[in-house]
């Protein structure tokens, strides 16, 4: 498939994600983050599995365990964490530098080296979504603060390895987005059993919130991010992410109601803007030299027979 259709498909997972906090908000019980997580990782990884009838094989095992991990089971928690404990908008500016982790994670995992105008757009990006959702101040929380970046970084970590490992041959990137969800979940479900015990009893109105966050929200939207993850490059995939933030004020202003003020339309324009250009100067990204290449691909084969042992 083309590149120009590639990136807007992708792009269709971070406007999904956008619109968690409406159905949540809306539809889903409070104070459940963790079983709402939960409900969205595995069920859909199973339903994945099912349907693709492919499991790992080999390293994929541990690597599945590692991607799962990273993009889901640590990502999933860390999130929710950062958002009960931060002052509005401020988890949602932490991870809009996501695309400025990747970019430094490319360079140290992939041997691409940034140009100037990435880490520019990457810098605008941050800002853009910063005038979007940050709306007034407070007193910021170590641990929450400490869990947006760990997210951040655990995300952006999933995205760079699922881009160097890639997929093993004869695998299409349905049964790779089941591994890791599949595995994702099994990690979350003993948290959300020792943080918050049984499961909430749940009317045909909260079924329908977690089925959709399960089906198109997960299931669907993962599976577009990783299949664009192996078409396009691991900073063009991050740029994609601002979406996200912006797509939930716009929900916000059209289905709840929330007013937009003239600075966070002009900080959704930034943002949009820095999300195109990442299209347009992700691929540019200078390669190391082939010494510089070789002695990490040395580093990293390295830590894949240590983590095999």
């Amino acid at each position: 498939m083309k590149r120009s259709t590639t990136v807007p498909i992708t792009a269709l997972a971070p406007v999904s994600w956008g619109t968690t906090y409406a159905v949540t908000t809306v539809f889903l019980p409070p104070d459940r983050p963790l079983f709402t997580a939960l409900l969205r990782a595995l069920p859909a990884g199973l339903l994945l599995l099912a349907l693709t009838r492919v499991l790992p094989r080999g390293g994929w095992w541990w690597r599945s365990a590692v991607l799962g991990a990273l993009n889901i089971g640590a990502f999933f928690p860390l999130l929710f964490v950062s958002a009960y404990r931060l002052p509005g908008g401020m988890a949602a500016v932490v991870g809009s530098v996501q695309p400025l982790f990747v970019v430094g994670l490319s360079a140290l995992l992939l041997g691409q080296r940034p140009a100037r105008r990435t880490l520019g757009t990457g810098v605008a990006a941050a800002l853009g979504v910063s005038l979007v959702v940050l709306q007034g101040t407070g007193t910021l929380d170590v641990v929450g603060v400490l869990a947006a970046v760990a997210a951040t970084a655990s995300m952006a970590a999933g995205t760079v390895l699922t881009k160097r490992w890639g997929r093993p041959d004869g695998v299409g990137p349905l049964a790779l987005t089941g591994w890791q969800l599949t595995a994702g979940g099994l990690l979350i479900a003993p948290l959300a059993l020792l943080a918050e015990g049984a499961p909430p009893a749940l009317d045909a109105r909260a079924a329908g919130g977690y089925l959709y966050l399960a089906l198109a929200n997960t299931a669907v939207a993962y599976w577009l991010w990783f299949r664009g993850i192996g078409r396009l490059t691991a900073t063009q995939v991050a740029f994609l992410g601002p979406l996200s933030p912006l797509t939930a004020a716009v929900v916000g202003w059209a289905a709840l109601g929330q007013a937009l003020t003239p600075v966070q339309v002009a900080g959704m324009a930034l943002a949009f803007g820095a999300t195109l250009a990442g299209q347009l100067g992700g691929g540019r990204n200078q390669p190391f030299s082939s010494t510089e290449k070789n002695a990490r691909k040395d580093s990293m084969d390295l830590m894949d027979l240590r983590l095999r042992r």
